[in-house]
């Protein structure tokens, strides 16, 4: 697209990126951490859009990410080798506890996103262990906070109990989406 056209191409979502919910999401860990740089942040479950996309944001604000996935579903290669060529202190492991240790926030998103309906069943079987409940919040700092990109599927990768409470800031971050767009496109339009 950004061949084709002479304007500013915004990505929203694709199956490789979501770099809008990333601007969102350091928004929101800056609000409530009061810093990016130096912090601990745990995504736990599918090296997906989402987790590439904080990958990237992560490496350019200084935060230190540690994303744990099951075997199979981890991060590509290409995007650890960019965040961290970019600086960014990016580390893959399969154990969440391990992940969650002394965090200062964990994230994760849904196990099955659109269009993979038909790998529902095996998603549920691989990531059974990486569900952020009560025990895996406990793991983290004691005043770590709790993200999700949403819509969450309570039950499945996050218990009701840890995304209704005060651990949680998905309703801050949801509407940091609005707020990061909006800055997103004052930018765009103020370089044209």
């Amino acid at each position: 697209m950004a061949d084709a056209v002479d304007v500013p191409i915004v990505n929203l979502l694709s199956d490789r990126a979501h770099p809008l919910q990333a601007l969102a999401d350091l928004l929101t860990l800056r609000d409530h951490l009061g810093r990016l740089e130096g912090s601990r942040v745990a995504y736990i479950g599918d090296g997906n859009n989402v987790a590439a996309s904080l990958a990237y944001g992560a490496a350019l604000s200084g935060l230190e990410l540690v994303v744990a996935s099951p075997a199979g579903y981890e991060l590509p290669d290409f995007v650890l080798d960019r965040a961290r060529n970019l600086g960014g202190s990016i580390e893959q492991v399969t154990d969440p506890y391990e992940a969650a240790k002394g965090a200062d926030a964990l994230y994760t998103d849904v196990w099955t996103s659109m269009g993979q309906e038909e790998e529902s069943a095996a998603r549920r079987a691989a990531f059974a262990g990486y569900r952020v409940d009560d025990e895996l919040l406990a793991a983290a700092d004691p005043n770590a906070c709790f993200l999700h990109c949403l819509p969450a599927h309570r039950g499945e990768e996050v218990a009701a109990s840890v995304i209704d409470g005060p651990a949680s800031v998905v309703w801050a971050q949801a509407a940091n989406r609005l707020h990061a767009a909006r800055a997103l496109l004052a930018d765009l339009f103020e370089e044209r």
